[in-house]
């Protein structure tokens, strides 16, 4: 089995698996997998109509800060994220690997779920596409030290009651996840 059909046989089983937290979400989980059995190379940002993408909210370890990065092509601060890249294993995998270069952080923690998924427009191609954003959290080990890649304009913590404008709705939903979820993120 290649790497590409292994990471598309395991979004498939991710977004099977996944226990959607509201009736929307719901929806969103069908739409992904019917798209992906329309499209076989739905993970890969070559397909036009749309594709998976993988995102993460860090989280520092006292979990109280999240960590934005000022999308240099949106003008917003956002989640750490992007396209899946074929040395992707599993989507877990895209998620921890997106993070960790557009955060410049070693030792991330992944929670080991999605938390949430988001479909937006995007211009990956002159048509336009859509992604379809899987979404994680992960935890930051103590101390770290973000360092701004090429990817964003400026990368910074930000109290979880305090996000920055612009914002994004998308962030403030994942950042609700995370007050949820702090019981369960382990350091």
């Amino acid at each position: 089995m290649t790497s590409g059909s292994s990471l598309y046989a395991d979004v498939v089983n991710v977004l099977t698996e996944w226990r959607a937290p509201s009736p929307d979400q719901e929806r969103l989980r069908q739409d992904y997998l019917r798209h992906l059995e329309a499209h076989p190379d739905g993970v890969w940002r070559e397909c036009v109509p749309g594709h998976i993408t993988a995102s993460t909210l860090v989280v520092d370890d006292a979990r109280a800060n999240v960590l934005l990065t000022l999308h240099s092509k949106i003008g917003a601060w956002l989640q750490l994220g992007g396209h899946c890249e074929p040395e992707d294993a599993t989507l877990a995998d895209a998620a921890l690997r997106e993070a960790t270069e557009e955060s410049g952080i070693e030792g991330l923690r992944l929670y080991p779920f999605p938390v949430q998924l988001d479909r937006h427009r995007v211009r990956c191609h002159p048509e336009g596409s859509w992604h379809l954003d899987v979404e994680f959290v992960a935890l930051a080990p103590p101390g770290a030290v973000p360092a701004i890649s090429d990817e964003s304009d400026d990368l910074r913590w930000f109290p979880m009651d305090a996000l920055p404008d612009p914002g994004d709705e998308v962030v403030r939903r994942l950042a609700g996840h995370v007050r949820r979820l702090t019981g369960r993120l382990t350091s």
